[in-house]
């Protein structure tokens, strides 16, 4: 496999549409070499520059030829468990830089929670203290709608007009998940 310069990973980012730290979750390597690789500080190993160059590709792909839920869905599904605390889903969305998420219970998809939910109780009164320490199913609301991978594109973006994201399953599991963010990184 042939690679382009490791000057080019900047470029190539860019013109994804994704950050340091989304490259850095889908190709395994840390955010802070990336940022290197691109200032031109370092050289990167092999295996690094070839998780990275592969990576992009791979989301090149995704993006050129998306016309199903599956062939658009981001796979990685960050979510929160029914029974965890407010404060845990807070700090996972925080850390992984989104501002929705599932919430499950077991393997079910059960409800959502998100950023402007919590604001939202803050807003009407709720004191931060006592919104961090309820359980994500005490605030949770409706579930995000549920398509299959063979969904045209065009059905999930109807959907994303009313719903902060589309989960995407298959035989009853979860395989992705689509945000209006998704269909963006598209143009």
């Amino acid at each position: 496999m042939k690679f382009p310069p490791e000057g080019e990973i900047k470029r190539l980012r860019k013109s994804l549409d994704i950050t340091q730290q989304e490259l850095a979750m889908l190709c395994g390597v840390s955010q802070s070499t990336i940022a290197k690789l691109e200032r031109g500080s370092i050289k990167g190993s092999y295996e690094a520059v070839t998780k990275i160059f592969t990576a992009l590709q791979d989301e090149s792909r995704r993006h050129s030829k998306a016309s199903r839920a599956g062939d658009l869905a981001t796979r990685q599904i960050v979510g929160v468990q029914s029974n965890e605390l407010v404060k845990a889903a807070t700090e996972l969305m925080r850390s992984s830089g989104i501002s929705q998420m599932p919430v499950f219970l077991g393997r079910q998809h059960v409800g959502s929670v998100s950023e402007n939910q919590i604001l939202a109780r803050l807003r009407d009164g709720d004191r931060m203290e006592t919104i961090v320490e309820l359980k994500v199913s005490d605030i949770m609301e409706d579930a995000f709608p549920i398509v299959n991978e063979d969904t045209p594109i065009e059905a999930v973006t109807a959907l994303l007009s009313s719903s902060h994201a589309v989960m995407v399953g298959r035989n009853g599991d979860m395989t992705g998940i689509i945000t209006s963010a998704d269909l963006l990184k598209m143009l």
